[in-house]
């Protein structure tokens, strides 16, 4: 496919993925009464990824992710000179779909994007259980990795054919089920950005662990499968 074509399928995939996924935060999760919570918000994300990894997988590879772009690089799946457009065509997506979100959310009168957090990252006092800065470094930096173990291993040309969408997105279920305490799970700093933006305070302060440790998390990832897992065997 061309990097035209690719990078489309990113921008989709990105804004699929964080509309579905903090859609269900900041529509749905916030309403007790709607029964969804951390587990409905959870399965949100892993449905997202699942459907638009099916939609347009063969198109781009279903990164949706600029870690999981940085760890494919690593695991040596992707040419190093795709790894910035791809992650301009998902923070962009991120962002569209923030706006698309806010501008839904802003429907409901006495909404306030910067007073609910708009489902943004964070530690310390803006994490949901209180956890610390330390803290979600560690839970961003593994899950990140062992995401991009996942996605590797699921995407190897031995493993079952058809399968790694879903492996994928019951990973990413499992990520946002064990860490939404923590960060409100990020793994994605695409995803952070995209509501981040539209939170407009602390979101953006934080932001930088959001990045620096996911992008970190996944390179670690993409390394370990690449030497100590794959098969290299013709």
């Amino acid at each position: 496919m061309s990097l035209g074509k690719r990078l489309t399928a990113e921008f989709f995939g990105t804004f699929w993925l964080v509309f579905g996924g903090c859609g269900s935060a900041v529509l749905a999760a916030a309403f007790p009464e709607l029964g969804i919570g951390f587990a409905g918000v959870a399965l949100a994300f892993g449905l997202t990824v699942v459907t638009m990894a099916y939609a347009v997988g063969h198109i781009s590879g279903a990164h949706f992710n600029p870690a999981v772009t940085v760890g494919v690089a690593a695991c040596g799946r992707l040419p190093a000179k795709d790894v910035i457009p791809y992650i301009i065509a998902q923070v962009i997506g991120g962002i569209a779909a923030g706006a698309v979100l806010y501008a839904i959310a802003s429907g409901k009168p006495g909404f306030d994007a910067a007073a609910s957090g708009f489902a943004s990252n964070g530690y310390g006092e803006h994490s949901p259980g209180g956890y610390s800065m330390g803290a979600a470094i560690v839970a961003e930096f593994v899950l990140t990795a062992f995401f991009l173990i996942v996605i590797c291993g699921s995407t190897h040309r031995l493993a079952p054919t058809g399968f790694a969408p879903l492996a994928i997105g019951l990973a990413l279920t499992l990520i946002h089920l064990i860490s939404i305490p923590v960060t409100n799970t990020s793994v994605n700093p695409a995803r952070s950005t995209g509501v981040a933006v539209f939170q407009g305070g602390w979101a953006l302060g934080q932001l930088w662990l959001f990045w620096v440790v996911p992008l970190i998390g996944g390179a670690v990832g993409g390394l370990i499968y690449r030497g100590l897992l794959e098969d290299k065997k013709p």
